[in-house]
Formats: structure tokens, sequence, C-alpha cells
């Protein structure tokens, strides 16, 4: 019997391919473990225990809509939308959200040294196509493959696909930033360069109190987290959380004038428009929390976060006033706080930041893949990465060790 034929296209934007299809290749329901465990992309169904869908607010169509149609994310900006498709007998059956681009801002997977490098030898490096997020350090899918259908030949023709992508945009490369483990692994199957690198994370051992977490601190950080948290409020100021109903344009004016500030100093030109918090609080608010604090009647600090099945996803922070340990009650113990009470198993706080290891949050590794077109050049890659992934692990086991957490009975609360 012959086999389904498999056909690939390429959109230029997200509005082009119907929600309904989109969601069910980013999140089918049967992707109850998230892929997180799996050594190829076998059926869901196969290897996965868990008892209720996994679900990644980043990867929803919603998302990636608001990021497009708020002019975030666009050609003017530097990401031209290139959403791969692949279709089974004319039905998508898988997409790779893709963007062909000419900088290699926003995607926190810094790649600037190989342009850099590039150039200098000759060659041209943008422009690249990038499969990610825009603007998300968040691990996720990047091989969105329908429920149903056979995962490892879908995600066969979407490598296929994206290297074929490559060659007919005149790209230098692909690159599959903050990927599933077993995304990445393969992707290096056919032909990408792994690449590794740390985010800190907070996990949920079954707590029921913020106390609870707090009796596994040893107590130096034990203590230091309690007065952390009185001191953030003690100038009279309140924290809320805002969901579903309550996002409504008054706290969304107020958020987008704390990201502006924080933006303006960090980035110099923030990558999200004003437009695009309005849209996701119409089309994903429940998937939305906003940690926002309250002083002498206004708001004056706050922190977008996106609830997934499991994990609750830190982003953006910003303040018009700055208080000390502000910006830790608001960004990190609220969040785990919030996981606690909603029974999230993780708290994925963004890219960066050792300062976050003293408050519980422990190194995980990133994963990443990269297919470079010119051989030479994924030569020097292949070698420089070979060096990188040793650093990294090696950094991740010493600040493993040096976390806040008791090592023995005697350091009991």
């Amino acid at each position: 019997m012959a086999s389904s034929e498999i056909t690939l296209e390429a959109v230029p934007s997200v509005s082009d391919i119907p929600a309904a299809d989109w969601d069910a290749c980013a999140n089918p329901k049967g992707d109850a473990a998230g892929l997180e465990n799996l050594d190829t992309l076998a059926p869901a169904g196969d290897s996965c225990t868990a008892s209720k869908a996994y679900y990644n607010p980043f990867v929803s169509h919603a998302f990636f809509a608001a990021a497009e149609a708020s002019g975030s994310a666009t050609a003017r900006t530097g990401w031209s939308a290139r959403h791969l498709i692949a279709k089974l007998d004319g039905r998508i059956a898988g997409i790779v959200p893709c963007y062909l681009k000419n900088h290699s801002q926003g995607e926190y997977v810094f790649d600037r040294g190989w342009a850099d490098a590039y150039e200098r030898a000759g060659g041209r490096y943008y422009p690249k196509l990038q499969t990610s997020v825009p603007f998300t350090p968040a691990t996720g899918p990047r091989l969105l493959i329908r429920d149903g259908v056979d995962r490892d030949r879908i995600g066969e023709a979407l490598a296929a696909g994206l290297m074929a992508l490559c060659n007919a945009t005149n790209a230098s490369s692909v690159h599959v930033t903050f990927a599933r483990e077993a995304e990445a692994k393969f992707l290096a199957g056919h032909g990408f360069l792994i690449r590794n690198d740390q985010q800190f994370h907070w996990q949920n051992d079954g707590y029921k109190t913020f106390d609870d977490f707090l009796a596994t601190l040893n107590s130096r950080h034990r203590k230091a987290i309690k007065r952390e948290r009185r001191e953030a409020l003690a100038a009279g100021i309140t924290i809320h959380w805002l969901t579903g109903s309550e996002l409504n344009e008054e706290a969304w004016d107020a958020f987008f004038a704390f990201y502006m500030e924080t933006g303006s100093r960090k980035w110099g030109r923030p990558y999200l428009t004003r437009k695009f918090f309005s849209l996701i609080g119409e089309s994903m608010a429940d998937d939305v929390l906003l940690v926002m604090a309250r002083r002498n009647g206004r708001w004056i600090a706050g922190a977008i976060n996106f609830v997934g099945s499991d994990t609750l996803f830190g982003r953006n922070w910003g303040a018009i006033e700055h208080h000390p340990f502000l910006h830790f009650e608001v960004c990190y113990y609220q969040a785990i706080d919030f996981a606690i009470q909603r029974g999230l198993k993780t708290v994925e706080a963004g890219a960066q930041g050792e300062h976050k290891l003293a408050r519980g949050y422990l190194p995980q590794t990133t994963w990443s893949a990269h297919f470079i077109a010119d051989p030479d050049l994924r030569r020097a890659i292949a070698d420089y990465l070979k060096r990188e992934r040793a650093y990294v692990a090696e950094a991740g086991r010493e600040l493993a060790a040096a976390g806040p957490f008791r090592k023995s009975a005697d350091d009991a609360p």
C-alpha cells in the first residue's frame, strides 16, 4: 500500500493558518508529558503516562497572532514570517513557527559572534531563519505535530523542509531555539548542531504553602528570603494578582509603562507594542497573570507571567518606583506562591540571572539546534559548541551544588 503524500509550504503570516489547525499541532491533546523525556518523536501515547494534556501558551495561535498583528514581530521589525507547514494528503499535520531575520535581536541565544566571524571571513550571515517564539526565552515544542500521525515521519519532513527553506531563502542558517531536549536531539540526527545554555527554574516538590518551601532551605537563605519579603512591602506596598477579566485596559496601560521603562534602559528599544498586550488580554486572558504592586493608590510595578498546564512562565518586569527587594517579591516569590496555589510543577523565571539561585531557582539546561549551510562555518561552530557544552555542564553542576537547600538535618528550621 502506498504511503500518504506529504507536501511542504511556507506562509508569510500566522493568519494564513487556521487557528484550529495550528493549535491542534501546537498543543495536541495526546501530548500528556510534553515529550520532555522522549528520545524520539514517537507518538505521544506510546511513552507518555501523565493524566492531562500538556499546554504551552507561547506556541498557541493566539500568542503568535498577537505578536504579528500588533506589529511586534513583522517584516518592519526584522521578523518576516516563513511558517513551515507539512500537509499529509492535504491536511495540516505539522507546523514549524519560523521567521526570516536580518538581525539577531530578541532571541536570547546569542550568535552575534558567529555572524561577526563569518562576515569578517567574507560570508553573509543574514538573512537567517529563526525557529522560535519571538522575544520569548521559554522552552517549548518547536516541531508542532498533530495527534494521530506518524510523528517521526512528519518530523523528518519538517527537518528536511527547514533545510530546503534555508536554501530557498538564501539564508546562512536555521536556528531552532529553546526546543525540547528530544527535539534538539532529533534534529541533531538530521545535520543540526546542538547548543546548550542555562536558565534557573523553581520546582514544586509538593509544597502546600510558601513556608513549606522555606523549610527546605538552609537557615541563612531562609532568613534572607523572609527579610526580603518584609522589606519589599515596607513602604505600604500591596501585591495583586490580575488574570482573566481583571486584565482591563487600565492595568495594561500601567504595565506597559513599566515595560517601557525597563526595556528602554536594558535594550534601547522595547520589542513589544502596546497593542500586543491588548490583544493577548482579549484572546488569552486566562493564560496570563499580572503580578502588580500598588502604593498610595497607584500601580508602581508589575511582572507578566503566562500560565501553562504545569508551568508558570515569568516574562517581563518593570517599575516606575524602585524599592528594595520589590523585584524579587514581584517576579520570584509571588510566582512561587501562585505556582503552589495552582499546583504547578515549575516556574520558569526567564533568561539568565544567577541571583535567582539564592531564591530557590536551580540551574536547568536549555537546548537549541542549529543548521549551518556553509561547511567551513559549520565545522568551526561545531568545535566551539563542543567546548561550550562542556563548560555549561560543569557550570551547572557547580551552581546546583551551591544551591540554598538544606544538606543536613542539622540545618532544619
